[in-house]
This record gives C-alpha cells, sequence and structure tokens, in this order.
C-alpha cells in the first residue's frame, strides 16, 4: 500500500515542503510484492490467516502525517492519501481507517484512500493521534493486507499569549532600601509549542511603576530601581509587567499582570512628643494605682517600629507616681503610687521620657529616638474620713479582768485642714455579744461584759470614728483582743467514772485509773495531783496512788468485800491544779461489789434481795396513804399563800407599755424623804456602804433598783465604771423592771413656731405663769414656794 500525504493549504509553504520530504522518503523507502495484484484462490483463503501471522515483507509505504492547527477554511483539510500497491484503481480495494479520532476527527475515503480533517485542531489540547489503516477486498471482504499503524502530528503556530498563572502579585520591600535590592519575580508561561521557533520565547517588560522599580527581561526578577523611598512619604505601589513572546519582536502576542508592592516599614523616625506641657489633677483621696492622666508621643512608624517605652526620668514626685506604658494604644498612664495628702503637699511636677526600645544602627544619625515632657500635676482637697493612729490594734487583756476597765486609748484624727471634731463607736456586726464599749469622745475602749477565755479566746472588734460636723466621713480600725488565760477553771473528770470490785479482791488490787480535764490553759502545762477528799483520807476500804503523770490509781484497801453487807461504795477524791492561785475540785467514784468467778470475771453486781417478815395490813396501807394526802393539801395551801402576798399592788388597768406604775400606801417625804435611796452612791461609789439603807418608814413592795455593785468593779471613782456595771447587772437580770431612759440631744433645734420647751430657760422668760399655790401645799413644798413662788422684792431670794 502507498500511502501519501500533502498540504492543500497554500498558505503554509513550510507543511507543503515537509509533506514533499516525506513523500521522497516513502518512495525510497518502498517495496512492492512480487507479481501484480490478483484474487485469492479458494485454497489459498483458507491459508490467509496462517500467513498473515508469518513474517513477510510488508507492501505498505508508511511514514507519519502533519497537518497545520487552527484551519479556519470552510472545506475539510486534506491531511493525506493512503494507497496499497494491489490497488489497480478499480475500486475493488476498500481502505478502513480507525484509531484516535478516526470518524469524529479524522474521515477517509474508502475508495481512494484520502484522509480529512473535518474539525478544528488545537495543538495546545492534542499535539499527535495515532490511527491504524486496512485494505480489504470490497467483495469479500477479506484483508488484503494486515493493518498497520500510523501518526498524524498537529504542527504548531503561535495562537497563544503568554499568561502569568500566579498574578495578581503582591510583595513587600523594607522603605529605604538601596537600590537594586530584590523584590519578587514574576514568571509567564506560553502554552505554545517552545521547540519551534519562538512561539514560546518569552521577554518581560515594565508598563508602569517606574522609575521606582525595574524588571530583568529574561528572568522576570523586579528590582528596587529609586533610593530612599519613604514609606511614610508613600506606602503602597502599583507595577503592571508585560510578558511577548515571539522573543518581544513585532507581531509577537502579550499578556500583563499586576504586582502590588507595600513599602514595609523601618525604625527611621524618632518619636515627639506632641505637648511639651501637660496640666493634670488628682483628688488626694485617689487610691493607689488610679489612673492620673495620659501623655502620648508620635511616632510615625507603625508596628514594633512604633513601640514606646515611658519612664519618669526627673522631679519631685518620682515616689508618688508611677507610670506604665499601654502596649495596645503606645501611651504613658500615670498612676499613683502612694497615698496622697492635700495637707502635705498640693502639686508635683514630672518630667517624663518617651523612647523607642528598637533601634536600627543604619538609622541612627536621624536620632535620637526619645523626647521628653513635663507634667504638673495639682492635688485637690476633699473631706476625708477620719485616720487612725496606728492603723491596727493589739491588745492582750486578762479574762479576769474588771468591768469598766480600759484596756486600749483609740486615736484617730480629721486630715483635713479643718480637723473636725472625732466620735468613736464600735461597729456591733463585729462585737455581736457586746463585750466591749468605746468612750464616745476619748476614744477609751473599756470592758462591758465579763470576758472567758474558754468560751471566746480572740475578739476582732472594728472601732468606727466619725466626723461630727459630717457623719457620712466614717473611718475604721480594727483591733484584734487576745484574752489571756487566768486560772479560773478547776479541774475534774474526764468522764464519770464507775468501778467494780470483786468479792474475792486482795488488798493492793487495782480496781481504776482515773484521769482529769482543765479548761484552763497555763503557760507551764497542765499538771494534776489527786488524793481523797479529808472526809475519806482514813477509808478503810480504798485507797489512791498518784501516778505524777496527770493519772491516778485506785487499789483497794483491803479483801473481804461482801455485796449483801454492801453493794455499793462513794468514793470522793481530790483534784489539784498547779495554777495560780490553786483550784481544786471533787469527783466522786462510784464503785460496785459484784460476785466474779476464779478468773476475776464479773458475774453479777445486783443485791440479793430480801423479804420483809412481816407484811402491812390494808388498815394501816389506808392510813399512810391519808397522811401523804393531807399533807399534799397543806403543802397547796401555803404555796397559794405565799404567792398572793407576792403580788403587787393595784395597777392601773391601761399600763403604758412605756411606763411601770408602782403605788403606795402613803405620800412621798419630799426633801425631808432621805430614807429611799442613797444618791450619794452615785457620786462616790466608794463610800457607799455594804448594806443597802432600807427605808425606815414603809417596806417597798419592789426591791430598789439602785442594788451594790461590788468594790472591785469600781474604779478611779470613775461613775461612767459603775453605770456600767449596773447595765450589766440589769442585762443579766431577766426579772428586774427597766431603768429610766436618758436621752441626750446635743442640737435642740431653731425655727419652731412654740419656741424653745426647755424649762431651763424659763427663769430668764417674762412668763406670766403664777407658781403662789405652792405656799398651800404645806411645809413639804417650802422650798419649791420659795424657788418659784411671788416674794417680797425686798426680800432675798434663798
Amino acid at each position: 500500500m502507498w500511502t501519501s500525504g500533502r498540504m492543500s493549504n497554500a498558505k503554509n509553504l513550510l507543511g507543503l515542503g515537509v509533506s514533499l520530504y516525506f513523500w521522497g522518503l516513502m518512495d525510497l523507502t518502498t517495496t512492492v510484492l512480487s507479481g501484480s495484484a490478483r484474487p485469492l484462490a479458494e485454497g489459498q483463503e483458507d491459508n490467509l490467516s496462517d500467513k498473515l501471522h508469518q513474517r513477510m515483507k510488508r507492501s505498505w509505504v508508511w511514514n507519519q502525517f502533519f497537518v497545520l492547527e487552527e484551519y479556519t477554511g470552510t472545506d475539510p483539510l486534506y491531511v493525506g492519501k493512503l494507497h496499497s500497491d494491489m490497488d489497480r484503481g478499480d475500486g475493488s480495494i476498500k481502505y478502513i481507517l480507525s484509531g484516535e479520532g478516526a470518524g469524529i476527527v479524522f474521515t477517509i475515503d474508502d475508495t481512494t484512500g484520502d484522509i480529512h480533517a473535518i474539525q478544528r485542531l488545537d495543538r495546545e489540547e492534542r499535539s499527535q493521534y495515532t490511527l491504524r489503516a486496512q485494505a480489504l477486498d470490497r467483495r469479500t471482504g477479506r484483508p488484503m493486507e494486515p493493518e498497520s499503524e500510523f501518526i498524524i502530528k498537529i504542527q504548531d503556530i503561535n495562537d497563544n499569549e503568554p499568561k502569568f498563572l500566579d498574578g495578581p502579585y503582591v510583595a513587600s520591600v523594607p522603605e529605604m532600601s538601596p537600590v537594586g535590592t530584590s523584590v519578587i519575580q514574576v514568571t509567564a508561561t506560553d502554552a505554545d509549542d517552545p521547540t519551534y521557533g519562538n512561539s514560546a520565547r518569552v521577554v518581560y517588560s515594565i508598563l508602569q511603576g517606574q522609575p521606582y522599580f525595574s524588571v530583568d527581561s529574561r528572568t522576570g526578577l523586579i528590582r528596587t530601581a529609586l533610593m530612599n523611598m519613604d514609606r511614610e512619604a508613600k506606602e503602597y505601589y502599583e507595577v503592571i509587567i508585560q510578558a511577548k513572546d515571539m522573543g518581544g519582536q513585532l507581531g509577537g502576542l502579550a499578556g500583563t499582570t499586576t504586582v502590588n508592592i507595600t513599602l514595609s516599614d523601618v525604625n527611621d523616625n524618632p518619636p515627639r512628643f506632641p505637648q511639651k506641657h501637660y496640666q493634670m489633677s488628682v483628688l488626694e483621696s485617689a487610691p493607689v494605682s488610679s489612673t492620673v492622666g495620659r501623655v502620648v508621643a508620635k511616632d510615625l512608624d507603625e508596628g514594633i517600629n512604633a513601640e514606646m517605652k515611658y519612664s519618669l526620668v526627673d522631679g519631685d514626685g518620682l515616689d508618688v507616681f508611677d507610670i506604665n506604658t499601654d502596649p495596645n494604644y503606645q501611651v504613658g498612664i500615670i498612676t499613683v503610687r502612694k497615698p496622697l495628702s492635700f495637707e502635705s503637699k498640693k502639686s508635683y511636677t514630672l518630667k517624663v521620657e518617651g523612647a523607642n526600645p528598637h533601634l536600627e544602627m543604619r538609622f541612627l544619625n536621624l536620632g535620637p529616638f526619645r523626647d521628653t515632657t513635663t507634667v504638673h500635676i495639682s492635688v485637690e482637697d476633699v473631706d476625708e474620713p477620719p485616720v487612725f493612729e496606728p492603723s491596727f490594734y493589739f491588745v492582750e487583756v486578762p479574762e479576769d479582768v474588771e468591768i469598766g476597765t480600759t484596756i486600749q486609748i483609740i486615736s484617730a484624727k480629721d486630715p483635713d485642714v479643718t480637723n473636725n471634731s472625732i466620735r468613736y463607736s464600735i461597729d456591733r456586726s463585729s462585737d455581736p455579744g457586746r463585750f466591749f464599749y468605746v468612750d464616745i469622745t476619748s476614744g477609751a475602749l473599756m470592758t462591758a461584759r465579763p470576758l472567758d477565755r474558754e468560751d471566746v479566746s480572740w475578739h476582732n472588734i472594728t472601732v468606727l470614728a466619725v466626723e461630727l460636723n459630717n457623719p457620712s466621713q466614717v473611718g475604721s480600725v480594727s483591733v484584734m483582743v487576745k484574752v489571756l488565760d487566768v486560772n479560773d477553771n478547776a479541774p475534774e473528770f474526764a468522764r464519770f467514772y464507775e468501778a467494780f470490785v470483786c468479792e474475792n479482791a486482795k488488798a493492793g488490787q487495782l480496781i481504776q485509773t482515773v484521769s482529769a480535764i482543765d479548761r484552763d490553759d497555763p503557760q507551764e502545762g497542765q499538771h494534776f495531783y489527786y488524793s481523797l477528799a479529808p472526809e475519806a483520807a482514813n477509808n478503810p476500804n480504798f485507797t489512791l496512788r498518784d501516778n505524777q503523770d496527770n493519772t491516778a490509781w485506785i487499789l483497794t484497801r483491803r479483801s473481804g468485800f461482801r455485796q449483801h453487807e454492801q453493794n455499793t461504795f462513794y468514793l470522793p477524791i481530790l483534784i489539784s491544779d498547779n495554777g495560780r492561785p490553786v483550784l481544786s475540785s471533787t469527783g466522786t467514784l462510784t464503785v460496785h461489789v459484784c460476785s466474779c468467778d476464779d478468773d476475776g470475771m464479773v458475774m453479777s453486781c445486783s443485791a440479793e434481795a430480801y423479804v420483809l417478815p412481816v407484811s402491812l395490813s390494808r388498815g394501816a396501807l389506808i392510813a399512810i396513804l391519808a397522811c401523804i394526802f393531807v399533807l399534799l393539801v397543806l403543802v397547796l395551801l401555803i404555796l397559794s399563800m405565799r404567792r398572793q402576798r407576792k403580788q403587787p399592788y393595784i395597777i392601773d388597768e391601761e399600763e403604758n407599755i412605756h411606763e411601770n406604775i408602782v403605788r403606795y400606801d402613803d405620800e412621798g417625804g419630799g426633801e425631808e424623804d432621805t430614807e429611799a435611796f442613797d444618791i450619794a452612791a452615785m457620786w462616790n461609789p466608794r463610800e457607799a456602804q455594804l448594806v443597802v439603807k432600807n427605808r425606815q418608814d414603809m417596806l417597798p413592795e419592789i426591791e430598789s433598783l439602785s442594788r451594790y455593785v461590788p468594790q472591785a468593779c469600781v474604779m478611779d471613782n470613775n461613775v461612767h465604771n459603775y453605770v456600767l456595771a449596773k447595765l450589766y447587772e440589769a442585762d443579766m437580770d431577766l426579772w428586774a423592771p427597766p431603768f429610766d431612759s436618758l436621752q441626750t440631744y446635743m442640737f435642740e433645734g431653731n425655727g419652731s413656731v412654740a419656741e424653745s420647751l426647755s424649762s431651763l430657760q424659763s427663769v430668764t422668760t417674762d412668763s406670766d405663769q403664777s407658781y403662789d399655790y405652792l405656799t398651800d401645799w404645806g411645809p413639804r413644798f417650802k422650798k419649791l414656794a420659795e424657788m418659784y413662788g411671788a416674794t417680797d422684792s425686798s426680800g432675798a431670794l434663798w
């Protein structure tokens, strides 16, 4: 078979020359089967398949075809011709084409063997097709020759422009970079055949971005082309790069891309304060670490190059104020370092420095990279609460301290210039038991109730100080009171002790070990001494041995105990401590006599029951019950009479809940009655007698409220201590009537229509009220009549 190919497109002479070259090559390599083509005999047809598998000289003229891409004509593109030497031109040979694109992209004339392309070809999509050809007998359909394979290659033309597959590009370069600093490399690709002509040879050039940047025409590397490019002047640049094929020659295709270049910051700008003087103010009550104000130094750089560090370098408030740097906003925050006092110092001056912590050596000549400013701070006066000196109190007091004893003087003062008066009180939430009292003016802290270390060993009370003219200003101080131990608790048994002794016990046998406890806590430790009580010192049955380790043994002194004689013994034991003074108590040990076995194991501790020899008669029992009933009736009558005698006199049915009215059968004696109450005890308690003086004319139904206070509770002729003791005594007595209430008002008020209602000024007023009727009341009211009644102007008032 002959295979021939030629280019019918006259526009491409080069393709035609190549086709002619391959035609000549096929002619030189053609071999023809011996003999002329003729039909196969019947016997020969049977052996055809065998002969096809034998190596034989091919009669195909074979090579590859070439065809140009992007054919735009209206007729099918002629590719080439297939021809067999068996073909005599009479149409007996049928040509068949199979393989890639057969029937879709390429067709063949089955009679002539002409191959045409019926679709537009694109080398960039597919560069070659592999096809198979075969010649068949048209009449019988039998293969005339074996099937053979050939290739159709697509020739390239310059139909693809260069493309930047990674564009657009983003790059950055430090500002102030030297000329020639590499920025980024761009790459363009051309889909045309790089091995065929210059269709894929790309040249780079810059269309926009000069004179700041340049590009290497061969590699596409972009570099800086201008020195001292300043980010603060211009930060962003848009550079357009072109890539052109055909080596940049005229007629080549071109593609472009955009490169966005940003100048990154360097520390080339020193910080500067926009203000050289700041004026601030702060309240003297501002707490420590509170903010006073802010200063800021401007830096044209950004990021780490604009970071600031502020510090105080000079001034008279270096130990009073501090400055910190806000890392988010790069401002200096001035804060209070120590408590302020307007009365001590009214203003401060600070010198603040702001500096860049990150410097670049090549830009040090642009410095210095630091700046300073002056800050003037004024302290404003406020009404401050009272201040205690010291700020904490620790007091040790023995638990047997007397009521009304001053244990500490609490002192506070108004720090303001006005120096207002101070009033003291105790925060009752810190002293719910009301063990202490503080004098309202002097600040003397006193005991108001007995202290007991065994109940409460520590008291943490809060004393308040209030300004007299401004009660909203309240200061407080903590007072820790440690109650010291005194020996006020006697030792006692640790538990109830009950011992057992066998009837067969021998003398000197241990029957019980006892121990004691003491609520006191002496510094030298607890030590107890044991002995039999004086009334049992010569006890014939038991003895005691002190082990000197706070325990004692109880031993039998004899043998021969018998249940029927005495089944229980009570042994009093005296326990003493080592305190000062020595305290002791008596505990009782109960000893039961039991019957035991030979091993000493208790069998029974109950006494034998004995039957009375004589039984009581029914009459005797009735008599005994009658006597008991009579006695009960008598007891009830006596109790009823005594209860009736203790009832008070008639009380007004409409009793005021704020008063207790007691009626006596006689009238008071006025000034001459000096027997009812000894007021001298109030003014000089030390002169009060041990026995309360009673009225000589009558006995009141209710006991006098002015009871005697022990001498130990009265100190230094202080009436206040006496009142505290009486208050505690009244609080402890649930049956005592209430005392009269005394209200003290420090300010009476003004502007009342009724004017003053106080009787203290009635002597100086021109009142028309007459007290002459007092002279008619008898000698008992003579003194009142002389004080308030009408008298002769010539006579003396007294």
